[in-house]
C-alpha cells in the first residue's frame, strides 16, 4: 500500500514500508524552509513521483504559511515551471533563473 508521509522537515512517498521518494527542508527560521534535497527510487523516476511531491511541498508551505528557499536543482527547476506557487518563495522566479544560468 502507498502512502504519503507529512511532517515539518519533509515528505515522503512509501511503499509497503519503503520510502521511496522524499523532499527533504532544513528549517532556517520562523516560517522559512531551505528545500534542500529531492529523491526519488529508481524505479520510479521519469514517473512524474517528483513533481506530485514538490507540488504536496508547495501546497503544504502555502497551508502552514511558510516560505521557502529552493536550493535543490530539481525544486527551483520545478517552481520555474510552476509560477502559481511563486506565493510560497522569498525570491521570484527570475531570480532562480538567473540562479541556475549562472
Amino acid at each position: 500500500m502507498a502512502s504519503v508521509n507529512v511532517s515539518e522537515n519533509k515528505i515522503e512517498y512509501e511503499e509497503n514500508g519503503k520510502i521511496m521518494a522524499e523532499i527533504l527542508f532544513i528549517i532556517q527560521s520562523d516560517g522559512i524552509v531551505d528545500i534542500c534535497h529531492t529523491q526519488v527510487d529508481e524505479s520510479l523516476r521519469g514517473k512524474g513521483v517528483a513533481g506530485r511531491l514538490m507540488e504536496r511541498a508547495a501546497i503544504e508551505l502555502r497551508l502552514t504559511h511558510r516560505k521557502a528557499i529552493p536550493t535543490c536543482s530539481y525544486a527551483i527547476k520545478w517552481f520555474t515551471e510552476h509560477p502559481e506557487f511563486d506565493d510560497v518563495l522569498i525570491y521570484t522566479k527570475r531570480s532562480f533563473l538567473d540562479q541556475t544560468s549562472r
